[in-house]
C-alpha cells in the first residue's frame, strides 16, 4: 500500500510538472513569437486564448510524436469539450442530406410563411469538426432562417476534395428539397467562415452552371482564404505573428489538409510553387495595387515571388487549383455569382484575400456588401458564447450576417 501511494504521488507530481512546463512553454512562445499591436482592444484576453491554443497544439504534436494519437484527432477531442449550448430560442435536429450529416437550426417561433434557407460550412481548416452550435443557432435566430450546418467529412481521413464535394452535395440536396423544410427555394443563401468560407465560394461558383436549380439568393464569406499564390500581401506581412492564425500556419495547415509534406512550407511561403506561365494570368488579380492604401499603412514592402521550382509545383499543384483558390475563377463565372456579403478582419493574415475578391466581384457587376472588423482577428466569432473571453467584434459580425440575410 505504501509503495502504491508513493507511485501515485510520483505520477501526480509528474503530471503537475508536465502541465507547468507546458504552460511555461506556451507563455514563452506567445511572448517571443506573437505580436499584438497597441491599437488592438482586449490584448490580455487574446494572449490567454492564444496560450491555450499553443498548449493544445503542442500537446497534440507530442502525442503524435510518441505514436499515441494523431495531432488533429486530439484537437478534435478538445473541441468536442467546447460544445457551446444552442441559443434558447432555436431548435436543432440532426439529419442526412444525400449521405452528408447535417444539423438544422431554426427559430422556435412559428413562421408566417416559408423561411429563408442558410447553408453554413464551418471552419477548422477542413480537418477539425463541428463546434459551431452557438454560432449557427444565433445566426438562425437572428436571421429568422432555417440554417443547415453541413457536417462534411474531415481530412486527412477523407482526402481533399472530399470536403468540398460534401458541401456541394448537401447544398444541392437542400435546394432540391427546400420546401420540405419550410424554405422558399428562391431564397437560399450559402456561407461559411475561414475554410468554410472558401468552400462556400467554391460551391457558389460550381452552382453557376446548374440550370436545373434556382439561383442562390446570396453568399456570405467570413474571413475566407481565397488564393494560394502570394503569401506576402500586406495582411500577411502585417499580421504574420498575430493570433490566432500565424502566416506560416496558413501554409502548414494547408499542406496537412492536402496530405502533403510540410517540408515544402518555406518554398510555398516564398512562392516557388507558382509556375511562370500562371504568374501573369493570376497576378492581375492577386495584385497588391488593388488593395486600398489605408491597408498598407501599418507597413508593407513589396516582395516578388521567388523563382519557380518545378519539383515543388509537381508535388503541390493542387494549391493553385480554382477549387482551393476561387479568386482565380474566370470572369464569366464571377459575373454570375449572387449578391455577396464579405467579412474581413483587420488583424487577420487572410484579410487581403477578401479585399481582392471584393474587387473582382464588383468589377464584374456583382452587388457586394462589406463589413470590415477593425478589431477583428481570425476565429473571433468562435468566442461569442464565452463570458470573459467574449470579444465584441464577434457579436458584431454575427449580427451583421444575420441582418444581411434577414433584409435580403
Amino acid at each position: 500500500m505504501e509503495l502504491l501511494s508513493t507511485f501515485l504521488a510520483w505520477t501526480a507530481g509528474g503530471l503537475v510538472l508536465s502541465l507547468l512546463l507546458l504552460i511555461i512553454w506556451a507563455i514563452y512562445y506567445d511572448c517571443s513569437r506573437t505580436t499584438i499591436v497597441p491599437e488592438f482592444d482586449h490584448p490580455v484576453k487574446l494572449r490567454i486564448a492564444n496560450c491555450a491554443l499553443i498548449m493544445a497544439m503542442t500537446l497534440g504534436e507530442i502525442l503524435e510524436l510518441f505514436g499515441l494519437c494523431k495531432e488533429f484527432v486530439f484537437l478534435r477531442s478538445l473541441l468536442a469539450l467546447w460544445n457551446p449550448k444552442i441559443h434558447p430560442s432555436t431548435s436543432v435536429k440532426e439529419l442526412d442530406f444525400d449521405g452528408v450529416p447535417v444539423k438544422i437550426y431554426q427559430p422556435k417561433t412559428p413562421p408566417t410563411g416559408r423561411r429563408k434557407g442558410f447553408v453554413y460550412f464551418h471552419g477548422g481548416t477542413g480537418m477539425l469538426g463541428d463546434y459551431y452550435q452557438d454560432v449557427c443557432s444565433k445566426l438562425a435566430w437572428g436571421s429568422a432562417s432555417v440554417l443547415v450546418a453541413v457536417g462534411y467529412r474531415l481530412s486527412p481521413e477523407h482526402p481533399y476534395p472530399t470536403q468540398q464535394k460534401d458541401c456541394y452535395s448537401a447544398t444541392v440536396y437542400f435546394m432540391q428539397h427546400a420546401e420540405d423544410y419550410g424554405v422558399d427555394p428562391t431564397q437560399i443563401v450559402i456561407g461559411g467562415d475561414s475554410a468554410g468560407g472558401t468552400f462556400a465560394a467554391v460551391v457558389a461558383q460550381k452552382l453557376v452552371g446548374r440550370r436545373d436549380l434556382p439561383k442562390l439568393q446570396a453568399q456570405v464569406l467570413i474571413y475566407p482564404g481565397l488564393q494560394g499564390m502570394d503569401f506576402n500581401l500586406p495582411s500577411y506581412q502585417q499580421n504574420a505573428t498575430f493570433p490566432l492564425l500565424y502566416r506560416h500556419n496558413v501554409v502548414y495547415y494547408g499542406l496537412h489538409y492536402l496530405g502533403k509534406d510540410v517540408s515544402f512550407l518555406d518554398d510555398v511561403l516564398k512562392g516557388s510553387h507558382v509556375p511562370d506561365a500562371l504568374r501573369p494570368k493570376y497576378g492581375k488579380w492577386v495584385n497588391p495595387d488593388h488593395i486600398p492604401e489605408r491597408f498598407k499603412s501599418r507597413g508593407y514592402k513589396r516582395i516578388p515571388l521567388a523563382p519557380f521550382q518545378p519539383n515543388v509545383y509537381k508535388e503541390l499543384s493542387e494549391i493553385m487549383e480554382i477549387s482551393l483558390c476561387p479568386l482565380f475563377a474566370e470572369d464569366c463565372v464571377i459575373s454570375q455569382l449572387p449578391e455577396t456579403l464579405i467579412v474581413s478582419c483587420e488583424y487577420d493574415v487572410l484579410r487581403d484575400d477578401s479585399l481582392l475578391y471584393k474587387k473582382r466581384l464588383e468589377d464584374n457587376g456583382v452587388k457586394v456588401s462589406w463589413f470590415h472588423a477593425e478589431n477583428g482577428f481570425h476565429g473571433v466569432i468562435n468566442f461569442t458564447h464565452l463570458s470573459y473571453f467574449l470579444f465584441p467584434t464577434g457579436i458584431q459580425i454575427l449580427d451583421t450576417v444575420a441582418e444581411f440575410i434577414k433584409n435580403l
